[in-house]
């Protein structure tokens, strides 16, 4: 496969006040939208396992304990055209199973429509991983998931779109 799964198939995103975030098997995306002109300096960020802080100019913008563990040393921030600040988090627990229904604990949560393509995406994400020759970029889910299989009890409920 030439691109990431993500690149192929696009990301469920959760939309916040600041921004959005979204995930894939093994990443969190936080996308926090900043005023124009913003520079690095103006910047701090503070990433640990279980808690995340940013704040601009001063101002913060998020802080809170994550609801999940992260890889702490793994953890990046960039701050892209001057405009936004993404950071990067690497979940400790890599499995469809781990599909994060909120960013922090208590606030961003996704509604549930939002949870249920979160957690589709994963699982195809894990097909693909486990199938590496096959390309479920373009693949749909069916029947209700939770925690990376069916209600049913079965993980292998899809529809393949070969191209």
């Amino acid at each position: 496969m030439s691109a990431p799964f993500e690149e192929r198939s696009g990301v469920v995103p959760c939309g916040t006040p600041w921004g959005q975030w979204y995930q894939t098997l093994e990443e969190v995306f936080i996308e926090v939208q900043v005023p124009p002109g913003t520079r690095a300096q103006d910047i701090q960020c503070g990433l640990q396992s279980r808690h995340v802080a940013l704040a601009v100019g001063g101002r913060e913008i998020l802080k809170g304990k994550l609801f999940d563990s992260t890889i702490a040393d793994e953890g990046t921030w960039t701050l892209e055209d001057r405009k936004m600040v993404r950071i990067v988090l690497t979940k400790t627990k890599r499995d469809a199973a781990n599909c994060w229904t909120s960013l922090l604990e208590s606030e961003y949560a996704a509604d549930p429509w939002v949870q249920d393509q979160m957690q589709r995406k994963l699982t195809l994400e894990r097909f693909q991983k486990e199938n590496p020759g096959f390309d479920f970029s373009g693949a749909e889910i069916s029947g209700n998931y939770s925690k990376g299989v069916t209600e049913e009890g079965g993980s292998r409920m899809c529809e393949r779109h070969m191209t």
